[in-house]
């Protein structure tokens, strides 16, 4: 079973696309019953999700996790705020960044660890301008180029 724990990778896509990463973290989420069971299945989705810190407290907004189909009358909500777990330090850092203006807190990945508990890997971003885009796009496609041309020789 311990192999099945480890395949639990969810990834934000998006990401590192639409924002530039400053700090990484890697926080715990407390979940209910039926939401981890719907996580170990893979039905969940963080590319719609941000942080909030509210009252010293890290929260993460809009991430879906399907309603588990076995469950009977307890269901969890699909897109309710669940609160993650850092340290008092990491959070004090977080909150004084995020009052500077045009920072945010976005999830990277949703995954299970080796113990089996559901974690977010969540970074620092700053959104990206729109030039910036084009030139990672314009890097992205002269690297293809690039590795086409190693396999032609």
């Amino acid at each position: 079973m311990s192999t099945n724990k480890n395949r639990i990778n969810i990834v934000n896509k998006r990401a590192r696309f639409e924002y530039q990463l400053l700090d990484k973290y890697v926080a715990g989420i407390q979940l209910g019953g039926t939401e981890i069971k719907s996580i170990r299945l893979g039905k969940a989705s963080i590319l719609e999700a941000f942080c909030v810190i509210e009252n010293n407290e890290v929260f993460l907004r809009n991430m879906h996790i399907a309603e588990y189909g076995n469950a009977s009358f307890y269901q969890h909500k699909a897109k309710a705020d669940r609160k993650l777990l850092l340290n008092r330090k990491e959070i004090n850092k977080l909150d004084k960044k995020m009052k500077t203006k045009g920072f945010t807190i976005i999830p990277l990945r949703l995954f299970i660890n080796e113990t089996g508990y559901a974690k977010v890997e969540i970074a620092l971003a700053q959104g990206k301008k729109l030039f910036d885009k084009r030139h990672d796009l314009k890097e992205k496609d002269d690297q293809r180029a690039m590795d086409r041309i190693k396999k032609a020789y």
